[in-house]
């Protein structure tokens, strides 16, 4: 039986968007997925391989350690899967650094092929100061 949308999104963060099996990211994901980014006026998309999201992730676990990350809502309509999530890492000082952002992926054959993501960057870079 076909896994859901809401069933592949949800096992994609708990194995690869933590960070706990990046290797298995085409598992999950088309051999192209196009991102798009959303930062308030300036959105733009990139395209993505299963590889290049691997190497995302692994730059996050560079940057801020073995983070946690805790997916507090998903919701399913149709082939649309939204995630929304707060992760929380360390900086190189040892201090605390929480995301909070959220996602739509579409899912086609059981693969993701397209999200678009929003990310409290401002957030991010008062954490930094």
């Amino acid at each position: 039986m076909p896994k859901s949308g809401k069933e592949i999104v949800s096992e994609f963060f708990k194995i690869v968007r933590s960070g706990k099996e990046i290797e298995r990211a085409s598992e999950f994901m088309a051999e192209t997925v196009v991102a798009h980014q959303v930062q308030a006026e300036n959105e733009y998309s990139v395209t993505r391989s299963p590889q290049d999201y691997a190497d995302h992730v692994q730059e996050m676990l560079d940057e801020y350690g073995d983070f946690s990350l805790e997916v507090q809502e998903i919701l399913a309509d149709g082939a649309k899967v939204y995630v929304r999530w707060r992760q929380i890492g360390e900086n190189e000082n040892g201090e605390e650094v929480i995301e909070i952002a959220s996602a739509v992926y579409l899912v086609r054959d059981e693969k993701i092929v397209a999200y678009w993501i929003q990310i409290d960057r401002k957030g991010l870079e008062l954490q930094k100061e």
